[in-house]
Order: structure tokens, then sequence, then C-alpha cells
């Protein structure tokens, strides 16, 4: 596992950018594990940059997204799909019939997980997965819990989840409470894994994730078990580790 301090949050961002454009080059075909959320906006924006730019070309890359809300269609602004149209998909040469989100439409969970399972298998797993970092530890929508769920599944959210995502809605009545997320297998059998990080409320989570003992109640500890994990953090996420760290 390696550690990357950004200067700040921009910093972070391009040199996470960096080791996703260096995949894209090496594999033009490459399968794209996204995240949403804010963590990684500044990582979509120097993407789309550099795209623009003519340094990348992503017309053979597919992506698949950890997670989306079950209940909102991908057109809702609060959809994670929206989310991935609005900072990246509509402003680089993906083909959109290789972006790959959960159907959060679907109510049928089980038939939602199954075809995602499917999704994941089909193109040969992911070559490079991008992954914030919850304040309590979640990776994608795995939640702390008693047991690490390997296949994608439907989540009951944490009220402190709830809390955090309620910024982006009217009222906190109108967040979802279930969300369908990849799970636990897909993400570990990824060949390559960024973790970023940002900010003070994340910086006991990430202590946990790398250096305390690998159990569901922290999700992201399990990351230790994987080979190629590149952590990207600013100083403040990087406090209680810079304070404990053996």
């Amino acid at each position: 596992m390696t550690i990357y301090e950004g200067k700040d949050y921009k910093d972070l961002s391009k040199k996470a950018a960096e080791i996703i454009a260096a995949e894209i080059r090496i594999n033009p075909g490459a399968v794209l594990g996204l995240a949403t959320g804010s963590t990684p906006e500044g990582v979509y924006e120097q993407l789309v940059e550099w795209y623009e730019a003519g340094e990348l070309d992503f017309s053979k890359v597919t992506s698949i997204n950890l997670d989306e809300y079950k209940g909102l269609d991908g057109s809702h602004e609060q959809s994670y799909r929206h989310f991935m149209y609005q900072h990246f998909f509509d402003h680089v040469n993906i083909k959109k019939n290789r972006t790959f989100v959960p159907d959060g439409t679907e109510m049928n969970s089980e038939k939602a997980c199954m075809e995602y399972e499917e999704i994941i298998t089909q193109n040969g797993g992911i070559d490079l997965q991008i992954l914030g970092l919850g304040a309590n530890g979640h990776i994608g929508f795995n939640e702390p819990g008693e047991v690490f769920i390997p296949e994608t599944h439907c989540v009951k959210l944490t009220q402190n989840t709830i809390d955090a995502n309620s910024r982006f809605f009217e009222s906190r009545e109108e967040v979802p409470k279930e969300a369908y997320s990849m799970g636990i297998r897909g993400i570990l059998q990824a060949k390559k894994i960024i973790l970023m990080a940002v900010g003070k409320q994340k910086a006991q989570a990430l202590y946990d994730a790398l250096y305390g003992g690998i159990s569901p109640e922290v999700p992201a500890s399990i990351l230790q078990l994987h080979p190629h994990v590149a952590v990207f953090a600013d100083g403040e996420a990087l406090t209680v580790v810079k304070e404990n760290r053996p």
C-alpha cells in the first residue's frame, strides 16, 4: 500500500488522475470502477481537461460504477448516473452503452443485484477501481456491519450516511434509505485500487482502514488484503495516521 499526500485537494486529485490516465494509455480498453460524491470530482475534472487537450481517449473504455440509490431514475438530479453524466460522461468520448450503473428503478432487489453481478463478470472484472472513504469507514455503500458482503447487494443506509447525503436533497426525508452497492468481492478483485480521503472528518476512518484490525465494522479495512492500493489524501485526512502510524 502506498500513501500519497497532496499539497491540497487539486494536487491530490491530479496525482490520482495521473494513475488513471496511465492505465488508459497502457490499456485503451480498460475497465474503470468509478465512484461518485464530492471526493472524486477533482479527478474527473482533471481527466476531462486532458481529454479536451487531446491527451486521452476514452472511446474503448468501459466504466462500472460502485452504487446507485434504490428508487431513483437515472435522470433524477441526485441519482449517481446523473452525477456521472454531469461530471464526466458528457464531457469525454466514452460510449454511453459501455457505462454501467446499478438500475435504481428496479425495485426487485434480488434481480437488480444479480444483473449487476453479471455485468461485472461479463466485462472481465475491473482493472482500476476508484474509491472514496466514508467517515464511518464505508466504501461504496458497503456500510459497517457484522459481516463483509461479497456480492452486489441492497443496503439499508445508516443514519450517518443519510445525514451526510442530506445536503444534496431539499430535506432529510427525501434522501433514499436504500441503495444498490457493488460488494466487497467485486472491489477486491480489481487489479488496482485508488482510495481517496479528504478532510479532517475522514482522519480516524483512514487510520482505522489502513492500520486497524480488518473488520466489517470498518469496511475499508478489507483493503489491507489487496496487493495494489494507492491512497491519495490531504494533510487533514492524514492527521491521525501521522500521529499514530506504526
